[in-house]
């Protein structure tokens, strides 16, 4: 029998393009090649999809982050005849074949936000992940934060800024976000990998926060600061109709001096530790547990997200955001939680690519 033919697709036109490339790196070290032919595809800042060249690199090598080799052969995009055509410099395209799914280990803008869920809807191509409407909403944290509260879920405080607000009425976007206390965190309200965050107590840092996020993002999410340990949880979607699964909570204990789980802890060796299964009382493990759950079904998630939580010193669960893609080499967070579950890494990339294969495209 042929094998199942697997395009990993990664890079991307953001902030996160890095990001992207390690954890696609960790998949293709670990996918099974008995049972998959793997096709592995780079997207370049500038938006070129390329057949990802013999040597590419997917680690941090020192300070250098990695980014997509564009010397491979350039690719047209998906069509609905599934193939993939490699259009070499000055020579006819050529077809690389048919893939059967599409493994998108992509994050931010114009990849884990619904755009790039939206073209292999239209080309009838099976895909790792949520949906468009999930990725969309899941990747803006402020409709994220409206999605949850309507379900129920428990949100800090927030303020949005959008970007109009932000250049006509500053006063008033000042004021507002000054009622929330200090201090409070500052984010693109539509970036991953806490890129652009900064920590303000003064009005001062605010505005310099907020200019910093605006360059990742012209709408910006300013949140009160909750005092708590923070706590995650994964979901993953169930083959067949069982309802989705929580894995054991994990919780984040940053090192190195760093103030919060910022990109540094996130993806530098010894900045950041998992405590799993977090020291929480029987009846909050299973609380926050049902609670991610609900927050992945809230949005219509499939495959793989990871709940972020809040537990605080009154041991109240508050919800901070949930991740539709997250992180994804074989030491992030969401990983390792599933390892302490049962999961192995290898064992959960095949799980996200079967139930890529079993769930049709189009209304579901």
């Amino acid at each position: 029998m042929s094998k199942i033919r697997v395009a990993v697709v990664f890079g991307g036109r953001n902030s996160e393009h890095a990001v992207s490339l390690m954890g696609a790196g960790s998949v293709l070290d670990v996918i099974d090649r008995d049972a998959y032919e793997v096709v592995p595809i780079g997207i370049a800042q500038d938006g070129r999809w390329v057949l990802a060249a013999p040597d590419q690199s997917y680690a941090i090598e020192g300070t250098r982050l990695p980014e997509v080799d564009t010397s491979g052969a350039e690719l047209a995009l998906p069509s609905a005849s599934r193939s993939v055509v490699a259009l070499e410099p000055g020579e006819i395209p050529r077809s690389l074949g048919a893939v059967d799914v599409v493994f998108p280990v992509l994050h931010g803008p114009f990849g884990e936000d619904g755009t790039l869920q939206g073209l292999l809807e239209m080309a009838g191509v099976p895909y790792v992940g949520s949906g468009v409407l999930a990725s969309a909403v899941g990747m803006d944290k402020a409709y994220m934060k409206l999605v949850l509260k309507s379900a129920g879920l428990p949100v800090g405080p927030y303020v949005v800024v959008p970007d109009r607000a932000w250049r006509t009425d500053r006063p008033r976007v000042l004021k507002e976000i000054e009622e929330l206390g200090w201090p409070v965190f500052v984010k693109p309200a539509r970036a991953g990998s806490s890129q652009g965050i900064r920590k303000a107590s003064t009005q001062e840092e605010l505005e310099a926060a907020v200019e910093f996020a605006r360059e990742h993002d012209p709408k910006v999410l300013v949140e009160a600061a909750i005092g708590g340990r923070e706590i995650e949880c994964a979901v993953l979607e169930s083959l067949g109709d069982a309802a989705p699964e929580a894995s054991l909570p994990g919780e984040v204990l940053v090192q190195g001096g760093q103030e919060f789980f910022d990109f540094e802890a996130k993806y530098y060796a010894d900045q950041m530790a998992l405590e799993v299964p977090a020291d929480l009382p029987a009846g909050t493990t299973a609380e926050l547990r049902a609670m991610a759950i609900r927050a992945y079904e809230a949005l219509g998630c499939e495959g793989l997200s990871r709940v972020d939580f809040f537990y605080t010193p009154s041991g109240e669960l508050i919800l901070n955001e949930i991740n539709t893609m997250p992180g994804f080499t074989s030491l992030s967070v969401a990983p390792q939680l599933w390892a302490a579950t049962g999961l192995s890494y290898g064992q959960l990339v095949d799980r996200l690519i079967q139930l890529a294969l079993h769930r049709p495209t189009g209304l579901r």
